[in-house]
């Protein structure tokens, strides 16, 4: 719920990231509580959830304790950080205990989240948000990260606590205890780089898409609406996670083009053959390349983009023209009929349906012809 996968540049008071609560984790069973946790169901994953519930109340306290006698001790508490990892691990020890004891507040904020989706009514949802315990920043930043998941549409969310707050400012922000909302919205943008780092033909490019998707929705809800103060955190952080976002795609925007003209190009010598890697890597080249389009404003690639959109537009026409040529004079030819469906699912995404629709017809034209 509150855990976000490295890397982490910048830390948020709601969210842990999975290497603190790992590192946590083997501190607990391994140095603090060995006699409730038997180490060889870790090693072969037999204990449960259930089972870590049961002895949660000797293990916050054991941790309590911990952490008391490092604080109280230095060369206990640098022990400490060398058994955790790092001092930033050290110092998450806090919020996870707060994150452990509040596990039932969580489990609402999950459906919290949900349930802002529902509330139509600006009022209604500005009362929600103010339900919240703003007051405990600790606490609200931990629900709001766990609601937050839950949001589809964030900007309701910022336009309502700008209307609450009666400016747009971060100051008017700030004032009004809504600085977890943000912070929230910014763990979560930066939480999509995660899904970002894989690469190759085979990486999953709709949960990449999805991802692009979410982290746009996030970064425009803070872009579009919120007056970030020249040099803030909050504006510091928008533009390193943008940066690092835009740095993951940009390699693939590149290869747009090249995949799909290797992928629909005849081969030139020998037998005729699909390269089916490529062919994949052109298709979810397209189909990013589609993504970034729509996401194109939470984005530091407009050169690129244009570039890649443009280029792929030109080489898909091509091709495809000269894969119906190639139909007409020969519609037994495997390949080319496989190109050419390829063709046709990326000129769906790149152009619109009703072209597909109509190379469709050609096709069909063209091999009855023949």
């Amino acid at each position: 719920m509150v855990v976000v996968q490295d890397p982490v540049q910048f830390p948020f008071a709601g969210s842990i990231s999975r290497g603190h609560a790992d590192a946590a984790w083997t501190w607990v069973h391994r140095d603090l509580c060995a006699d409730l946790i038997a180490a060889d169901r870790i090693a072969d994953g037999t204990f449960s959830a259930a089972d870590v519930e049961a002895v949660m109340p000797q293990i916050l306290l054991r941790m309590k304790d911990g952490i008391a006698a490092a604080a109280a001790d230095p060369d206990k508490d640098r022990r400490l950080r060398a058994t955790l990892g790092s001092t930033d691990a050290r110092d998450a020890l806090p919020a996870i205990m707060m994150a452990l004891r509040s596990r039932a507040l969580l489990v609402k904020a999950t459906a919290f989240g949900k349930a802002l989706n529902a509330i139509t009514e600006d009022a209604a949802l500005g009362t929600a948000l103010q339900s919240m315990p703003l007051k405990d920043q600790a606490l609200a930043a931990l629900l709001f990260h766990v609601a937050m998941g839950q949001v589809a549409n964030p900007s309701r969310l910022v336009t309502t606590i700008i209307r609450i707050s009666g400016n747009a400012t971060e100051a008017a922000v700030i004032r009004m205890g809504f600085s977890p909302v943000i912070d929230a919205i910014l763990a979560h943008a930066q939480n999509q780089l995660f899904v970002l780092q894989p690469s190759g033909p085979f990486a999953d490019i709709d949960l990449i898409c999805r991802s692009l998707d979410r982290f746009h929705r996030l970064v425009r809800s803070l872009t579009g609406y919120i007056e970030f103060a020249r040099g803030s955190r909050w504006a510091m952080v928008l533009a390193a996670v943008t940066k690092q976002v835009s740095d993951r795609i940009e390699p693939r925007l590149r290869d747009v083009v090249s995949d799909l003209n290797q992928a629909m190009r005849r081969g030139r010598e020998g037998s005729d053959r699909i390269d089916e890697d490529r062919m994949l890597a052109a298709i979810n080249g397209v189909y990013l390349l589609a993504t970034v389009r729509e996401c194109r404003d939470s984005l530091a690639l407009n050169a690129l983009f244009d570039q890649a959109w443009s280029q792929s537009g030109q080489a898909l026409e091509v091709h495809l023209q000269r894969n119906l040529d190639l139909i007409r004079q020969n519609p037994d030819d495997a390949p080319t009929s496989v190109r050419l469906d390829a063709g046709i699912k990326m000129a769906e995404v790149r152009f619109n349906p009703e072209y597909a629709e109509t190379l469709r017809r050609a096709r069909a034209a063209a091999e009855r012809r023949s």
